[in-house]
């Protein structure tokens, strides 16, 4: 009778361990394949000669898996989050950033006027179809107040995490999709600045009269943990001139230092380290979708690394930016050699 229930038990006990297995599994690709990331970092470990992994000293990052030559383009990526420079919301795309211009082939697809007169404008209807729920829910609100908030103390991240609200509430991501990125270190005198923004953008979304069950995520400690996040990830975009008129505009507004068409927010990206000698850069061409591309010739198994800032800068100034900015010490080979 023991023997004869034993032997009902095993292939049970078998196919629970499986199944155990398999939901390992499942949760693990599911880490890197939340609705809003599976383009890009699916694609990335399918389709491109890299893969993420864990460091000896700087968490993780991003390795070949074959050998690379100069100036090859490893991979691109779509952002998962954007933002234009509050003076250029009607001049360039609510989604890619790309420059509109609307008398020429790269026109208006599409424009959405926001309660406090804020233009949603598209490029394409590929943007269109990627913003519309979160542009829609978005233009139900005056942002007035928080857009001049924002412009006072010279703001942007905030504007990401606005966006990033507008996404959850609309359906296209989840609150907590951002949770997989490294957080910046929270200074006490951040901490208070944060809480008046979070109180400005609920003030802002219940003067929308938007629906209270979808805002329930959206909490101080919510709000302080994604612009951390934010805030050590995003990346400035700043694209390359296709033009003589684009040069020009461009040596402007570099003067008058809005030289961004606004920022980004990136998965795969967000996990290459640091290095002020880089083997890897990312180059913007007319939009916010990134290109990364080698510098050198690189080895298989070789980590890929970008540079943080100016990589012109001195020892001392790219020391103290990094440490600032960044929250590390760089230990380069050229931060070493005091280069």
């Amino acid at each position: 009778m023991l023997r004869r229930v034993s032997s009902q038990i095993d292939p049970l006990l078998f196919e629970i361990r499986r199944t155990f297995r398999n939901l390992q599994q499942t949760c693990t690709e599911a880490l890197f394949c939340t609705s809003s990331m599976s383009a890009e970092a699916v694609g990335a470990r399918a389709g491109s000669p890299i893969k993420v992994s864990l460091t000896d000293s700087a968490g993780r990052g991003v390795f070949t898996t074959r050998n690379i030559g100069s100036g090859e383009l490893i991979h691109t990526a779509k952002p998962l989050v954007t933002h234009p420079s509050l003076a250029l919301s009607d001049q360039v795309c609510c989604y890619c950033l790309k420059k509109l211009d609307k008398d020429g082939s790269s026109g208006i697809f599409s424009s959405l006027k926001g309660e406090d007169g804020t233009s949603y404008c598209f490029c394409s209807e590929e943007c269109r179809d990627v913003s519309k729920a979160c542009c829609e829910v978005e233009s139900k609100a005056d942002w007035s107040l928080y857009h001049d908030h924002c412009r006072a103390k010279g703001l942007k991240y905030p504007l990401m995490v606005k966006r990033f609200a507008c996404m959850v509430i609309s359906g296209a991501a989840s609150a907590d999709d951002l949770g997989i990125l490294q957080p910046a270190r929270l200074l006490p005198g951040a901490v208070s600045q944060m809480e008046e923004e979070f109180e400005l953008l609920k003030r802002t979304l219940l003067k929308a009269q938007i629906d209270e069950r979808l805002t329930g995520f959206l909490t101080k400690q919510w709000y302080m943990g994604v612009l951390a996040r934010i805030r050590i990830n995003a990346f400035r975009i700043e694209l390359v001139a296709a033009s003589y008129k684009d040069l020009l505009e461009s040596a402007t507004a570099s003067v008058a230092a809005q030289a961004a068409v606004g920022n980004a927010l990136y998965m795969l990206p967000s996990f290459y380290n640091h290095d002020c000698d880089p083997n890897t850069h990312i180059v913007w061409i007319d939009s916010a979708f990134a290109k990364l591309k080698a510098l050198r010739h690189i080895e298989e198994g070789e980590e890929l690394r970008i540079c943080y800032l100016d990589a012109s800068l001195d020892c001392a100034a790219r020391q103290k930016l990094l440490s600032e900015g960044f929250g590390f010490h760089c230990r380069c080979f050229r931060c070493l050699s005091h280069d």
